[in-house]
């Protein structure tokens, strides 16, 4: 379970910082940047793990628990169009300046999930696999897969067909098929291989 340690030892106001939406085949990236106070309660703790761990409503109880809680939050993301003009990587390091810059309390440290530091304007640690061992990185890590799957949902209601309210946007088979039968929208990332391939396909058959 992701702990606190890291963040007391640094001292200061430490940000977890994370992403959620770098492999699906259609929508924005999403970051998430948080602070959790040192005297984090038990109870809020105690529901903070790597978001991939948890189910869709584990979740849904961790983030409405620290939007209820004296964490501070911020929020990024970047588009279809930026991902497209970037690269997916340097879009989620786009997401990740927007997160951090909307926190209200700009930080002393960010713990950056992964090994690649995106360019923020404080000190930075990347740590491996952070959300499964740090939980400001968890925390992020919830924050950022919640509001990117609740924005999934809601594109899923205007363009139906997809599955995204189930499948997030990813390459699932019922994703997969809508494409072929569908066609890509402007929330899909063309540049992605299976986005691609499929409109190289459609087009061959044209």
């Amino acid at each position: 379970m992701p702990d606190l340690t890291m963040e007391l030892a640094a001292g200061g106001r430490v940000a977890g910082v994370d992403e959620a939406g770098r492999g699906p085949l259609a929508g924005p990236v999403v970051a998430a940047a948080v602070i959790l106070p040192a005297d984090t309660a038990s109870g809020l703790a105690a529901l903070l793990d790597d978001s991939k761990k948890l189910t869709a409503e584990q979740r849904l109880a961790a983030f409405l628990a620290l939007r209820a809680s004296t964490a501070e939050i911020g929020i990024g993301a970047a588009s279809v169009t930026e991902i497209l003009k970037l690269n997916i990587l340097h879009a989620s390091m786009l997401a990740m300046r927007r997160a951090v810059s909307r926190l209200r309390i700009a930080p002393d440290l960010a713990l950056v999930d992964g090994n690649y530091p995106p360019k923020l304007g404080c000190p930075i640690r990347c740590v491996v696999g952070g959300d499964a061992l740090c939980l400001s990185i968890a925390a992020a890590s919830i924050v950022a897969k919640v509001v990117r799957d609740t924005a999934m949902t809601r594109l899923a209601a205007r363009f139906p067909g997809y599955g995204w309210h189930a499948n997030a946007g990813y390459a699932t088979a019922l994703h997969r098929d809508a494409l072929r039968r569908l066609g890509a929208t402007h929330h899909h990332r063309a540049a992605f291989g299976t986005v691609a391939q499929l409109r190289l396909e459609l087009t061959i058959a044209d």
